[in-house]
């Protein structure tokens, strides 16, 4: 059946070879949806991102861009401003007839740590064709925060499909009339399900957090180690707008509380670049599951924005991105938030991790 794979069809690409490592995938990494991807233990500093381009190899193009080899086994820090490439321990043959994309995880997104997958033949990041056979390494572009990395550290995720998968407008409005995939507004669909920014809280006047120019180093993994105020300020306001700085990163949160049903997954992608100047970007999955159970009727989902060339004012209920819903191939054995560690299912505004 068409759709995205489960993960008891990784776990068979897995024990089949499709999906290899050394040292070999922990079940940790195997999401409801999607795999978590490991750093290995080197990093390169580039002059500058690329794309192998088609008919050649990462590794035959890397003397071109390389400025220096970095060691990860003791922990090293990638800092902010500068281009990494990382091979990942993972590696793909996949059969014909499965594609994948990648995307970074939410916690990476929210540190404003770019992450985008780079493969062999590619033409574009985070995309790989029908059977691909090769490496992957990960491309990391820390933009607010310099960062601890180590060999095995997860900073984005693989998802495979089969055949077309995405649901129509008019298949989502069917499912959405089915169980309602939206709380705290109507369901706006136009090529996804549209979602806007709240900025006028039920409570307080919180709407969002700026992060500062001028910070520390962030260890990815230490959990709940590093006050919030040292890292961002707040932003608050009791206007229902707020006027985006270029160049400023920020978290903010969606106004709708959305919902994936079991049988579906969904990826995050940005609104129309004429809305304005500024990108909610770091378009992430969110798994099946997510929003539904025991988190009650949906969860808001955090918006990592970045304003570009000119100031802009975002105001309360603008809509500023949309959720692309897809077909699960068959149900997954779990579910997102029960039984996993899933940092943010019920969120509402909410810092990475790390944060406390």
């Amino acid at each position: 059946m068409n759709g995205v794979l489960p993960d008891s069809e990784l776990r068979r690409l897995i024990e089949t070879g499709a999906i290899s490592a050394k040292p070999a995938i922990i079940p940790e990494q195997i999401q409801p949806a999607s795999l978590d991807l490991r750093l290995g233990s080197t990093a390169y500093r580039l002059r500058a991102s690329f794309l192998a381009g088609k008919g050649r190899r990462v590794e035959d193009r890397l003397p071109d861009f390389q400025m220096h080899q970095m060691d990860l086994t003791n922990g090293a820090v990638l800092e902010r401003g500068c281009v990494y490439l990382v091979p990942l321990i993972e590696r793909l043959r996949l059969p014909a007839g499965l594609t994948a994309v990648a995307n970074a995880k939410s916690s990476t997104g929210r540190l404003d740590l770019l992450t985008r997958l780079v493969t062999d033949d590619g033409t574009e990041f985070d995309r790989l064709p029908d059977g691909y056979d090769g490496p992957l390494y990960a491309e990391i572009c820390p933009r607010s925060f310099s960062v601890l990395v180590r060999p095995g550290m997860r900073l984005n995720q693989l998802r495979l499909r089969q055949g077309q998968a995405v649901l129509s407008d008019a298949q989502l409005s069917e499912l959405n009339a089915d169980q309602p995939l939206v709380t705290g507004g109507p369901a706006l669909i136009d090529q996804g399900l549209g979602f806007s920014v709240d900025l006028r809280p039920e409570a307080g006047d919180l709407v969002g957090y700026r992060a500062k120019p001028h910070s520390g180093v962030v260890d990815l993994d230490r959990i709940g180690a590093y006050d919030a105020r040292e890292f961002w300020d707040e932003l608050r306001t009791d206007e229902g707008r707020l006027i985006l700085d270029p160049g400023a990163f920020y978290i903010l949160v969606s106004r709708e509380a959305v919902a994936i049903p079991p049988e579906y997954a969904a990826e995050m992608a940005p609104y129309l670049a004429m809305v304005g100047e500024f990108r909610v970007h770091y378009a992430g999955f969110f798994d099946p599951g997510f929003g539904v159970g025991q988190a009650g009727a949906g969860a808001r989902g955090v918006l990592e924005v970045r304003c570009h060339e000119a100031p802009f004012v975002l105001e309360h209920g603008q809509v500023v991105g949309r959720l692309v819903y897809e077909r699960m191939a068959a149900l997954p054995d779990r579910l997102y938030g029960a039984g996993i560690a899933s940092n943010y299912q019920g969120q509402g505004l909410k810092l990475a991790k790390q944060f406390r």
